[in-house]
């Protein structure tokens, strides 16, 4: 069962991120020469993601399939958007929500619905340098999105 929860205010206005979009971010990855310095601004996405309150961490906001622990909320705005808040105990994992959220925060079910990830994760290179469980565990995250959103 998925649940959505009520994020409040405070929390909502730090929901904004800076705003990156997804194909923003696929042009920066191709400013780096090594994949070493791609790791880097990948934690640096990361550390720019909005804090989570503890209390939203727990069993029912977690996402499983994901190694590392992720966590993510989401609520619907009067629009009909949608504004996700995600957390991770991993900073390269932190950095894989910040892309996962540059392709869908403030969108809408349908939009989301119809937003090719895998398409934007081949082109970035993460298919290929990425572990096994990092690809399983950003695909879990994507899928929760998609959940939330058919809710």
């Amino acid at each position: 069962m998925i649940l959505r929860y009520f994020i409040n205010q405070t929390q909502m206005g730090k929901i904004t991120m800076s705003a990156v979009t997804l194909e923003e971010l696929k042009e920066n990855f191709t400013l780096f020469d090594d994949w070493e310095e791609r790791y880097k601004y990948l934690i640096d996405l990361g550390k720019e993601l909005p804090p989570m309150d503890d209390g939203l961490k727990n069993e029912h906001t977690i996402v499983k399939g994901c190694t590392s622990r992720v966590w993510m909320v989401c609520e619907t705005t009067d629009e009909g958007r949608l504004k996700f808040l995600a957390d991770s105990d991993a900073h390269i994992v932190r950095g894989l929500i910040a892309i996962v959220l540059a392709a869908y925060q403030d969108k809408t079910p349908h939009q989301i619905q119809a937003i090719n990830i895998d398409e934007a994760f081949k082109e970035i290179g993460l298919d290929a340098h990425l572990s096994p469980n990092r690809r399983n565990g950003f695909f879990a995250m994507v899928e929760r999105v998609r959940a939330l959103s058919a809710n």
